[in-house]
């Protein structure tokens, strides 16, 4: 799979929002501790209820046990990277031809959040005519890497006007992010590794589809 490593910046809110809770629970702690030494040092409230002070203190010792048991147990641990990652392959995407040159590919679009993040995570066996365009929200620099990719790959960066601009190889495995060199990628083609050098494709190439630019195939308003 390449999977756009932005995603490993999301599990930081999930830090904060359980670090604001865990501040919380501590502030009441802290309270009633302060609460508890003005009682020792005042020598005690007077008789509230019919209860006395000993029997208050107890109380409170109770109550405030029991509430940071339940603040202890809402207070669940932050999820890690992959809890948020796929656990296993997607289906194949819907596809659509795609013209380079004199090379044509039948291959899956990744247009989705959900299909982008899985890509081609835990897929074997990938053919020559096997490919995935990612189609994404906004260009950028794209940066992927290939957690849970059992094959090596290789795949080009490419501007809005579908013109490729950068080739690499990933590594099966690799989880270090392949960043391009520019910030103007809106799209990335996958294919198998050395698909691209066997077939002649250079940076340069525009990717044409039959209703004409890459960006007037996805962007274009009917």
């Amino acid at each position: 799979m390449l999977y756009p490593s932005e995603l490993r910046a999301q599990p930081e809110r999930h830090y904060r929002r359980f670090a604001a809770r865990a501040s919380a629970v501590v502030r009441q702690t802290s309270g009633f501790c302060r609460l508890q030494r003005l009682i020792v040092k005042g020598g005690g409230f007077p008789q509230a209820g019919g209860v006395k002070p000993g029997k208050f203190i107890t109380l409170l010792l109770v109550v405030a046990f029991l509430a940071g048991c339940q603040k202890s147990a809402d207070v669940a641990p932050a999820p890690s990277i992959d809890d948020l990652l796929p656990k296993q392959a997607q289906p194949k995407l819907r596809t659509m031809k795609i013209y380079l040159g004199a090379e044509i590919l039948d291959t899956e679009m990744a247009l989705t959040d959900e299909q982008i993040h899985t890509g081609m995570m835990f897929r074997t066996n990938i053919q020559e005519t096997d490919s995935m365009l990612f189609v994404l929200p906004y260009p950028q620099r794209a940066n992927f890497w290939m957690k849970n990719c059992p094959e090596s790959i290789s795949a080009a960066y490419i501007t809005p006007d579908g013109t490729i601009q950068e080739i690499h190889h990933l590594e099966k495995n690799d989880t270090n992010g392949v960043v391009a060199a520019r910030d103007d990628i809106q799209f990335v083609l996958e294919t198998k590794d050395g698909w691209f050098a066997r077939h002649n494709i250079n940076p340069g190439t525009v990717i044409r589809t039959g209703r004409g630019s890459l960006s007037e195939t996805f962007f274009s308003k009917p």
